[in-house]
């Protein structure tokens, strides 16, 4: 494993699209998750955005978010197919391999797991000829599927080559999950695995969950459950996952800072993550730690 294995995430960089996919290169990252509206919003229109990114040389991880797909009917269902859509062809024109889905929180969604599967099946199938895979994601206070095990279950059950289940550290830490399953998942249809810890041991309500997860996450090795997370990555390796490893990191502070300072510590716990938990060199072309 190598620093191509791993990548940060927009949402944890202060400043334009361009200084985060500068500050993600100079520190010798080679991919980026990007947001659709890092995309959108762009100043000089989606076209521009997209043809930046693909002239910077950063290959995009993925695209997020889908949210409250599955589980709905008529009219709503409907709506959310067409948004889902746009978003693909959003992901299409910046060359991303990943469309990210994470469970629903609408009181209209259905908690039918055959349902669930039957719409992640699909929009993974409406992805195919756009060259996209679809990765679900367990969201600890998801309303039907808030546990990885489940999110699992219903991709195991929409038995689709094109979707995959998305390992999200954090909402596992929160929900104090045991890892004894997960290397039971076959790597092959594990989308993407997203690394970020907390520096507290328990989330003790609802509310301060959410403000954990959107405000107070920090990189591997610089929070509290350090053990977990070496657990976690050791399990899905030895089980053959070789895939991407994101740094899904919402830090309110992190924004406060200066992106290339942030990338530095994305890249230290990237050595962390090989170094300490892998027990491997982390190799890293153009940069130096």
């Amino acid at each position: 494993m190598n620093l191509s294995n791993f990548g940060m995430d927009t949402i944890t960089l202060a400043g334009t699209l361009e200084m985060k996919l500068e500050a993600s290169r100079s520190a010798g990252f080679s991919q980026l998750m990007l947001w659709a509206k890092d995309l959108v919003n762009y100043p000089g229109g989606l076209e521009a955005a997209v043809r930046l990114v693909r002239e910077s040389g950063i290959r995009v991880t993925g695209i997020q978010v889908m949210r409250d797909y599955e589980g709905l009917s008529g009219t709503l269902h409907d709506y959310k197919v067409d948004i889902a859509k746009s978003m693909l062809q959003i992901c299409q024109a910046v060359g991303s391999p990943l469309l990210m889905v994470c469970s629903s929180t609408s009181k209209h969604a259905s908690g039918d797991l055959d349902k669930i599967a039957r719409d992640l099946a699909k929009l993974a199938t409406l992805a195919v000829p756009l060259g996209v895979r679809v990765g679900f994601e367990a969201l600890s206070w998801g309303r039907n599927v808030s546990e990885y095990e489940v999110a699992w279950e219903a991709v195991e059950r929409a038995d689709h080559a094109n979707l995959g289940v998305v390992i999200d550290s954090f909402h596992m830490l929160a929900n104090g999950a045991a890892y004894d399953t997960v290397d039971l998942i076959p790597w092959s249809k594990i989308a993407m695995v997203q690394l970020s810890d907390f520096m507290w041991r328990e989330i003790r309500s609802s509310e301060e969950r959410l403000e954990t997860a959107r405000h107070l996450r920090v990189f591997p090795g610089e929070g509290e459950h350090s053990v977990e997370l070496s657990d976690l990555v050791r399990r899905l390796d030895r089980a053959g996952y070789r895939g991407d490893y994101s740094f899904e990191v919402f830090n309110d502070d992190y924004l406060q800072m200066a992106p290339d300072l942030v990338a530095q510590r994305a890249r230290r716990s990237a050595k962390w993550v090989t170094d300490q938990v892998l027990r491997r060199s982390l190799q890293i072309r153009g940069a130096t730690l």
